[in-house]
Parts: structure tokens; C-alpha cells; sequence
């Protein structure tokens, strides 16, 4: 039998542990749409700064529950979010859509993220001004997003991910942005690495820091095998946004870029293609065999331009890619998009039909990334009047 004395020294315990360590609460969110978004609340004990936090588009929300207990125990609220289609939320499971309606979900995501970040800034004690936003894979580009849509986002936590071209021209232009990056070379997705190390490259704010690591794996994967990456993190926050507000830990020494790098940055400038395509060409006199980019990144940066409106730049940019593999399928369709676009059918038509040649001997993709070139270059074909090959 429990004396009174010890039961109220207990509630005494019990109500002091509490007091130190608000407890996280599971929220619904209602999408504009009325699609039901699931996302966890971490409350600090008492007020101060915020932060999202947006997961990698092969996991869900729960892969952040241990940081963001770290962060709230140092004085920082913290929401995270499934995306819709993902973990908890509604939604059609997105790894099942076809191409047409991932994309229309994917559509949706920023005004899904507003309503959580909404949510977030509502919350009681939150800081409106001091605000930050992390994420991992595909939840870089929607953190970069959030915070050009947001200027209260004072500090950005990047993990084995990228941005578009708004989003690369956003970092370039935030010259006072704490920025934190993290990378490992066995990152499943092979661009991943030269992508975090040009979006390091670029950014010109001095408040910046890459952790590069030979092994981990792809975002919040990293953790488990670097436990000290997520106090690396929670230090960031702690120092950007609540003692030394836009101010980051001094990094030790910078980290060598590669060449190629600083060739993909100059590739993302207006002209840039052309320049390093007199490069290459010159490079290639004494060395036939030359190699100045990955050819992977590359084409995705010629589809950013693609995407952002600059069609003829997006042409230069495939073009060059072209040059540099000229026994790649995949480049050449690709540069077949960017001539259909432009409104250049014939070329079109040939360079899709050069894809279709190439595919046999070129086996460095696996079968089902060569099927989709094949079943890209033939659907362009069809749409410009060609009979299948």
C-alpha cells in the first residue's frame, strides 16, 4: 500500500518530469483539398524558435523523432510532417502512382508544407521571426522552397538532396543564410554526392558547413551510422537560431570541391554551357577520353532549366551533355525533349531515333531505366508522326 506521503512525493516526480519534457503530440492537419496530413509536435518548455522538419521521399516523419526530441530538449519547438501519399498521412500511397499523378501530388506539396508550417508558427510560444527548416533527399528542395516562400526561415539543415533552379538561384542570392549540409559517398542515388557538394559550393553565406562522410547512406540513414551528426544539427539550430541568431559554430577549415563542381556551376550560368563546351573540346585534343562533369547531374540541371522556362538554355545545356557522351541513349533523348520543346521537331525526331540506335550497346543503365528511354524515345516518336522502329 502506497502512503500518502509517497504517492504525493511521486506526483511530485512525476509532474517535475513533465514539466522538463513537454510531451510530443501526434496532429491532423487538414490540406486545402480536406486530405488529412499526419505530423508530430515536439513543444520546448518554454518559448523560443521553431523548426520543420521535411522527410526523404523513400521514408516518413518518424525518421526524425529522435532529433527532433534533442531539439525540443534544447529550447526548440519542432514540427514534422508526412507528406501526402506518405507514412500517416491521406492521400494515394505516392510510391504507386503513375508518372502523371505523382507529379499532380508532388504539385500539392508546397501548399500541404504551408498548412504545417502555419501550424507550426500558431503553436504557443513559437517565435514568428526566428524560424528553421531541414530536410533530407526530396526534403531539400522543399525546405529551399519553404524558405523562399518564407523569410522567417533563418537557418536551413540540407541532407543528401538538391533543388531546382529557383531553388539553386535562391541560395546563390542569400549571401547572410546559415546553410548545413551533409552527405555520405555511398549514397544510393550516385548524383546525390556532386549535388550537395555544388549546393555547398554555391552558397555564399560564410555561415555554412558540409559534413562529408565516406559512408551512411542516403539522409537520416546517416544517423545510426554518425550518431554525432545529429548533435552536429542540434548545435546548428541551437547557435543560428537561439544564441547567436544567423550566426553558425565556426567551421574547421573548408572542405576541398572538386573540379567538376565548380564546371557544373559554371554550366548553370547563362552562356555557361557554351563556355565549357569550348573547354571540353580543347581538353579533348590531348586527352580524346576528357571527362569535365557527370553526366547524370548534368542532365538533370539541363531539365531544371527545362522546367524554370529557359527552353534554349536547356537546349545548350543537353547539347553539351550530348558532346560529352555522345554514346549515351539517354542523352540524346533527353536533348530530344529540349528540341521538342523548342519547337525544333526534325532535330527532334532524329536525336529520339539516335537514342533508340544507341540503347543495345549502351548497357550501362539497368533494364528498367533502359525501358523508359526506349518508351520515352518512341512516344516522341509517335507524337511527331514517325512509324515505331
Amino acid at each position: 500500500m502506497v502512503s500518502r506521503f509517497a504517492l504525493a512525493s511521486l506526483l511530485f516526480i512525476l509532474t517535475g518530469v513533465a514539466m522538463g519534457s513537454p510531451a510530443q503530440r501526434v496532429v491532423d492537419l487538414a490540406a486545402g483539398d480536406g486530405t488529412n496530413l499526419k505530423a508530430t509536435y515536439f513543444p520546448a518548455v518554454k518559448p523560443g524558435p521553431g523548426v520543420l522538419l521535411l522527410h526523404q521521399c523513400n521514408r516518413q516523419r518518424k525518421v526524425w523523432d529522435a532529433l527532433a526530441e534533442q531539439l525540443a530538449a534544447s529550447g526548440i519547438h519542432v514540427l514534422t510532417l508526412d507528406y501526402r501519399g506518405f507514412g500517416e498521412s491521406g492521400g494515394d500511397r505516392f510510391e504507386k502512382l503513375a508518372p502523371d499523378a505523382a507529379r499532380a501530388q508532388v504539385a500539392k506539396r508546397p501548399a500541404d508544407i504551408d498548412v504545417a508550417f502555419a501550424y507550426l508558427l500558431a503553436q504557443p510560444g513559437v517565435s514568428h521571426d526566428m524560424i528553421g527548416a531541414g530536410g533530407a533527399s526530396c526534403g531539400v528542395h522543399n525546405s529551399v522552397q519553404v524558405a523562399r516562400r518564407h523569410p522567417e526561415v533563418k537557418s536551413l539543415v540540407l541532407l543528401s538532396g538538391s533543388t531546382d533552379f529557383g531553388g539553386r538561384q535562391f541560395l546563390r542570392e542569400s549571401a547572410k543564410l546559415p546553410v548545413f549540409f551533409a552527405v555520405a559517398d555511398d549514397d544510393e542515388f550516385k548524383p546525390t554526392v556532386r549535388e550537395v557538394e555544388w549546393l555547398y559550393y554555391l552558397t555564399p553565406s560564410p555561415e555554412k558547413h558540409l559534413a562529408h562522410y565516406a559512408n551512411g547512406g542516403h539522409g537520416a540513414d546517416m544517423f545510426p551510422v554518425h550518431p554525432e551528426l545529429p548533435k552536429m544539427i542540434v548545435d546548428w539550430y541551437v547557435a543560428t537560431l537561439l544564441k547567436t541568431p544567423g550566426k553558425a559554430p565556426a567551421s574547421k577549415g573548408q572542405p576541398a570541391i572538386p573540379q567538376e563542381v565548380k564546371v557544373l556551376d559554371q554550366i548553370d550560368q547563362p552562356g555557361g554551357a557554351a563556355k565549357v563546351g569550348q573547354t571540353l573540346e580543347q581538353a579533348r585534343r590531348s586527352d580524346p577520353r576528357a571527362i569535365l562533369f557527370p553526366e547524370d547531374v548534368v542532365n538533370l540541371v539541363g531539365y531544371d532549366h527545362l522546367q524554370s522556362g529557359d527552353i534554349k538554355g536547356a537546349v545548350e545545356i543537353l547539347k553539351l551533355n550530348v558532346a560529352a557522351y555522345p554514346n549515351s541513349a539517354n542523352a540524346y533523348d533527353s536533348l530530344s525533349d529540349a528540341l521538342l520543346a523548342d519547337g525544333q521537331k526534325d532535330l527532334a525526331r532524329q536525336n529520339a531515333k539516335r537514342a533508340l540506335e544507341l540503347l543495345p550497346s549502351d548497357t550501362s543503365d539497368p533494364e528498367e531505366r533502359r525501358k523508359g528511354i526506349r518508351e520515352s524515345a518512341e512516344q516522341k516518336l509517335k507524337q511527331l508522326g514517325e512509324p515505331p522502329q
